[in-house]
């Protein structure tokens, strides 16, 4: 920061070509904005420096962002399935600007993220292996690692030790990491996945190479030539973009005009005591025109800056295995992983090698149970057997359990790509019979309980599900607006609309709410007036409407069969009998329908049910059953020539499993 102050208060530079690191960029950015010199930065990819609001106006970033990386980490994890990854980054502004967009992407995809581990570039090797033996300990073995290559040398150097970079783990690193791989870090890193910027092979890169591999050979006394990477092919394209504005622009040597004001406002001595003698580049404007608008095939790919950023180019995928073999290409135009970097219909990618040299990919997680097998109940019934049933079997003296729920729930368990160990064990008491309703067998003590569990909701509030947070906020909001109107336009006129601010206040909101239901008292005077409320009072109708269609249609379901009865018509029957299937929650639902207690039988088969809609309520049996669709659906498939469904039919939230997370 102080090499660019001199710059500017000394040299007098029309342009700066830096800086180096995100951390130290804002300061510099705000310099260049101040003094209109154009700041060009080649390596500072957080995302959060440019605003997509407010734009620093002279900051040029000649580099990809961190972001741009997102969408293509996104398609590595939706092609092999995870649902879950942790995010390892490095604890300052680089490491925390992709985040958000990391997140925001995984959540399209049904990705979650439970955690992110975030190392510091203090972090000792200590304090590195304590975080990764916490990583080590949860169930989740997919990463994405975006941090420095120092730092990450030292990561993975330890999770190798750890036994991180064997079969079942799955890592993925961005190119801060990939674009500079040495040799020791193939070593600890064999079967990670990298993305990082393609570089095309080209004639003027070639010589480029040879003539930096000569001079630094010369230069520095035959010491050993370091790696040439994608930042350096930025940084010689950034320069020759900027060499070309210069000599398009004709800037000429011309000295920066000086300023009345504090360069900083009154804080500025906050940042240095001279700040405000900083003049104002009259170059500036012209370089930052002729530099935004220069095009060119660079030696790093095709240079071309919208809305001051470099836009994203192709990324090559790596499989870190022998010297790194690229397996996959991805762009902005194909959105999607393809073979060859301009062969956009050869989709997906080359074999890969997964940590433990295995070419099986890792399923993503595991589930630990610390050796202990789950306990799964079952409910116990006589009838419905088709859903769930439970047998004996003498030989053994062990349960059977079959039926549709038990095979949802096993092919569920073979589709979660991992295994899960479990024993079905039925909710029965010591006579083999039902050890309760199925209230009780979800208190249980059981790990998970799979059978016809029905799903219902308590819906005391439900009355707020028909319309979104949104559409409530902005509906009160809207009332307070038209009550702010129609007094605007009626006070000067209307003895009603004055009087202490209360008042007046009071009789916005009233008059607003009232019209809701249209019981506002109130005679308009005002033309203007009488205008917006026939509006108002067009948009407060479909509101109403439109809140009472959403409304019964959550409390009821279409009806399939035709309908010729009301089950309300029993309820005002004193003489007739209904019935449920035992230990159901319909009895529930029955008592909250108001429905006499004593006029209420149960059933568990539906041979019984058969037999008490057969006597009727008469003869001891019952009128009408109420029961859940599946289980009406198999008694008609069984009586269908004698009995029919009828409205209204209520809704739940169908079956479904009950999993202990205690």
């Amino acid at each position: 920061m102080v090499q660019t102050l001199d710059l500017l208060k000394n040299v007098e530079v029309v342009a700066i070509i830096g800086p180096v690191s995100s951390m130290h960029a804002e300061f510099v950015i705000n310099l260049g904005n101040k003094s209109n010199v154009p700041i060009i930065s080649y390596s500072a990819t957080n995302p959060s420096l440019i605003s997509t609001c407010n734009p620093p106006p002279y900051f040029i970033r000649t580099t990809p962002i961190d972001s741009s990386q997102v969408k293509v980490i996104t398609s590595i994890i939706d092609k092999f399935g995870w649902r879950q990854i942790v995010p390892i980054y490095v604890d300052n502004e680089f490491g925390q600007g992709i985040i958000p967009f990391l997140t925001d992407a995984l959540d399209k995809i049904n990705v979650r993220v439970p955690y992110r581990c975030f190392i510091s570039p203090f972090f000792s090797d200590d304090q590195i292996q304590r975080a990764l033996k916490n990583l080590k300990k949860m169930s989740i073995k997919v990463f994405v690692v975006h941090m420095s290559h120092e730092l990450g040398s030292r990561l993975f150097a330890i999770a190798n030790i750890l036994g991180m970079l064997s079969e079942g783990y799955g890592w993925i690193i961005t190119d801060s990491m990939a674009s500079l791989l040495s040799y020791s870090d193939i070593y600890y890193m064999q079967g990670v996945i990298g993305i990082k910027p393609h570089t095309p092979q080209s004639e003027e890169l070639d010589k480029f190479k040879y003539r930096w591999k000569l001079k630094y050979f010369y230069e520095n006394n035959n010491s050993i030539i370091p790696q040439l990477d994608v930042l350096g092919f930025w940084a010689y394209d950034s320069a020759t973009a900027l060499a070309m504005a210069v000599e398009e622009a004709g800037i000429t040597n011309i000295p920066f005009s000086k300023r009345n004001n504090n360069f900083f406002g009154d804080n500025y001595y906050n940042y240095s005591t001279d700040l405000d003698t900083i003049g104002i580049s009259e170059n500036g404007p012209k370089l930052l025109n002729a530099m935004l608008n220069k095009r060119f095939k660079g030696i790093s790919g095709d240079f071309r800056i919208v809305n001051g950023q470099l836009q994203p180019p192709v990324y090559e995928i790596i499989n870190i295995i022998d010297n790194g073999e690229v397996i996959g290409f991805w762009t902005e135009k194909t959105e999607g992983i393809v073979r060859k970097s301009k062969n956009v219909t050869n989709l997906g990618m080359g074999h890969i090698v997964w940590p433990g040299e295995t070419g099986k990919p890792p399923k993503g997680g595991t589930i630990s149970t610390k050796g202990e097998r789950l306990k799964i109940g079952v409910p116990v019934k006589d009838g419905f057997n088709e859903f769930v049933s439970v047998t004996r079997n003498s030989t053994t003296n062990t349960s059977i359990v079959t039926g549709y729920c038990i095979d949802v729930f096993k092919e569920v368990v073979k589709r979660l790509g991992y295994p899960i160990n479990y024993d079905f064990i039925p909710f029965e008491n010591s006579s083999g019979k039902s050890a309760g309703t199925y209230n009780d067998l979800i208190y249980s003590k059981f790990d998970a309980i799979v059978g016809d569990i029905t799903i219902i909701a308590n819906s005391a509030w439900v009355f707020l599900k028909p319309l979104t947070w949104d559409l409530w906020l902005t509906s009160f909001f809207s009332f307070i607006a038209i009550g702010l109107v129609i007094w605007f336009l009626e006070h000067r006129v209307k003895d009603e609309f004055r009087g202490p601010p209360s008042h007046q206040l009071g009789m916005m909101f009233w008059f607003a709410f009232s019209t809701m239901v249209f019981v506002q008292r109130e005679k308009i005077v005002s033309n203007l007036a009488r205008f917006v409320l026939i509006i108002w009072f067009l948009v407060v109708l479909i509101l109403t409407q439109s809140y009472t269609a959403s409304l019964s249609s959550m409390l009821t379901l279409e009806q399939l069969e035709p309908t010729i009865t009301d089950v309300h018509e029993l309820i005002k029957n004193s003489n007739e009998y209904v019935g449920y299937q035992k230990d159901s929650f319909v009895l529930g639902l029955l008592k909250q329908m108001k429905f006499d207690v004593n006029r209420i039988r149960s059933f568990s088969t539906p041979e019984e049910c058969d037999e008490l809609l057969v006597k009727g309520s008469k003869n001891g049996g019952i009128a009408a059953a109420l029961h859940e669709v599946p289980y009406m659906k198999l008694f008609l498939a069984k009586y269908c020539s004698k009995y029919t469904m009828v409205q209204p039919t209520y809704k739940s939230d169908g079956f479904g499993f009950v999993i202990d997370t205690i």
